[in-house]
């Protein structure tokens, strides 16, 4: 019987890798510039450059970014013990926005400066709201989101100082675009910060699946168990809170992708494991490279990426509610 569910858990993600491959396919020839492959195996110098400038470089950074979201997703939901918790629920992206807002308002760096800006906005964000945190008696998870939205509120009112500093012509319509969050574009060298950081966080994440799915458990069940539950925590939130970071210094705000992914892969495999944390990621990646895809061709010009996110996840979120009323 446990191989049998496992062989269907390992056929799932079988199927969501060819979807996910056919929809990176279509994103690579989707744009405003049609891309055949005739063009590109005769050598043709323009659907070359358009291929490896900006097409690859969009779509793998669509790929990480979904796959990062959705795993982190699923681990803010089973922490929090919230199947409603978000990767922003600790002010990661606002914290983002304030970094960002602050790079295109004083940094010299251009697309560099504002990356790193908003990378050290969301660090820091997340740092003050866990030591905030850590200050409350109990340090139970209530305690970090509470935390987590007294710094987002703080984070929300540095952006509004920043935006009223902003010249409305130039400044305050960047800040604007990159809140709303666009792959668009997005280069070679853009996508390798968040490559290795993603990586790396992933890998050691997947490898801590079982500490992960332990801190579902109440906290006195957890410690009985063995696990060192404020310290687990602290480098779980940590870990997923880099991967987050990472993804949207460079991409904006991205909603919806953590908290839809993980549902679907709970609705498909039933149960938390390994696989669950994979197949979440795979998602992630599909539902972020269809809403890049619709972002490039529903419109003459370009819209931000989170317009469809929001257009697919708030009816999935709907639905959700209602079946939970339901049951």
């Amino acid at each position: 019987m446990e191989i049998v569910k496992r062989t269907k858990k390992i056929q799932y993600i079988i199927v969501i890798i060819l979807i996910l491959g056919v929809c990176f396919f279509l994103s690579l020839s989707a744009g405003k510039f049609p891309l055949h492959v005739p063009d590109l195996f005769r050598g043709d110098e323009t659907a070359l450059s358009v291929f490896w400038t900006l097409r690859f470089p969009r779509s793998c950074m669509a790929v990480i970014a979904g796959f990062g979201l959705g795993v982190v997703g699923i681990v803010y939901q089973t922490i929090f013990q919230n199947p409603l918790a978000a990767p922003d629920i600790i002010g990661v992206s606002a914290g983002a926005c304030g970094g960002a807002a602050f790079g295109i308002l004083f940094c010299a760096g251009g697309t560099v400066g504002v990356t790193l800006c908003a990378f050290a906005g969301s660090v820091i964000a997340v740092i003050s709201a866990l030591g905030l945190s850590m200050v409350v008696r109990g340090k139970s998870h209530l305690s970090i989101v509470l935390s987590g939205l007294a710094v987002q509120s703080l984070a929300q009112t540095v952006l509004m100082m920043l935006k009223l500093m902003a010249d409305p012509e130039k400044e305050l319509a960047a800040i604007e675009y990159w809140i709303m969050g666009s792959l668009n574009a997005i280069t070679a060298k853009d996508i390798m910060f968040p490559i290795g950081v993603t990586a790396i966080c992933m890998m050691i994440l997947i490898c801590l699946y079982r500490q992960i799915f332990l801190l579902s458990l109440h906290e006195d069940e957890a410690t009985l168990l063995g696990v060192s539950v404020g310290i687990l925590r602290l480098v779980i939130l940590l870990l997923a809170t880099l991967v987050v970071a990472a993804i949207v210094s460079v991409t904006g705000v991205i909603g919806f992708v953590g908290l839809v992914a993980p549902h679907c892969a709970r609705l498909l495999l039933k149960n938390l494991c390994v696989e669950t944390l994979v197949l979440s990621g795979l998602i992630g990646s599909v539902l972020l490279l269809v809403a890049d895809i619709l972002a490039r061709t529903v419109a003459k010009s370009e819209l931000p990426v989170s317009v469809f996110t929001s257009l697919i996840g708030v009816p999935f979120l709907v639905w959700l509610m209602v079946r939970k009323e339901k049951n």
